[in-house]
């Protein structure tokens, strides 16, 4: 019984310790596979606009782009019901309200600058020091900046909303978006909104900075 016990306790030691090499082979050839892949997606992929010197997560942007056109859509249905609740309270069915209560937005492209910035602050604040991550846990990179990214968006929509200059500038560039409407005073009111809500600088050679360090 004891030879038994000692016998399979060897056999035992020596599967782990096989088992343990099989996972350093594993590793030692899956890193260099990540980082091959990793080369060819940025390649395949540039990054859309950089905005600061290690922006260079391409997965993260690609991942913000996959899902522009659902949060943008987000934005504009959390602008119009803000935009009444907070000016229109009592629910009078004026011209105002009835325009943007019947308006349904299908196209957002006049918002994509905007968009585009937005998802470059959020690479600075949250991706500026440490742009490539190696994923240990098991869980799809691309999957988890996505969720990441709508999460943070949809929390900085809620508070933007608390901002009349902001409700109008948007509610400009979609519902009361004229034929002959020249977007740039809006989309600059946005672009200013933006810099002032994080307290951020765009500066022409060192990109996005903190005003603190400009």
């Amino acid at each position: 019984m004891l030879r038994a016990t000692l016998s399979g306790l060897v056999i035992g030691r020596k599967f782990n310790e096989q088992a343990c090499l099989a996972a350093d082979r594993l590793f030692a050839l899956s890193f260099p596979l990540f980082a091959f892949l990793y080369t060819f997606v940025k390649r395949l992929y540039p990054l859309l606009r950089k905005f600061f010197p290690r922006d260079k997560n391409y997965i993260l942007e690609r991942a913000q782009l996959s899902v522009e056109g659902p949060l943008t859509s987000y934005l504009v249905d959390f602008v119009k019901v803000e935009h009444l609740l907070c000016n229109n309270p009592l629910g009078i069915m004026d011209d105002t309200f009835l325009k943007i209560q019947q308006h349904s937005v299908t196209d957002f492209s006049q918002l994509q600058e905007f968009y585009i910035s937005l998802a470059g602050v959020f690479r600075y604040l949250y991706y500026s020091d440490n742009q490539l991550e190696f994923p240990f846990d098991g869980q799809d990179e691309f999957l988890k900046y996505q969720q990441q990214w709508s999460e943070t968006f949809k929390r900085w929509t809620r508070h933007f909303c608390k901002h009349d200059n902001f409700r109008k500038a948007v509610l400009e560039l979609t519902v009361f978006y004229p034929d002959d409407y020249t977007p740039q005073m809006a989309g600059l009111r946005l672009s200013a909104f933006i810099i002032k809500f994080f307290d951020l600088k765009i500066d022409t050679q060192k990109g996005i900075i903190k005003k603190s360090v400009a």
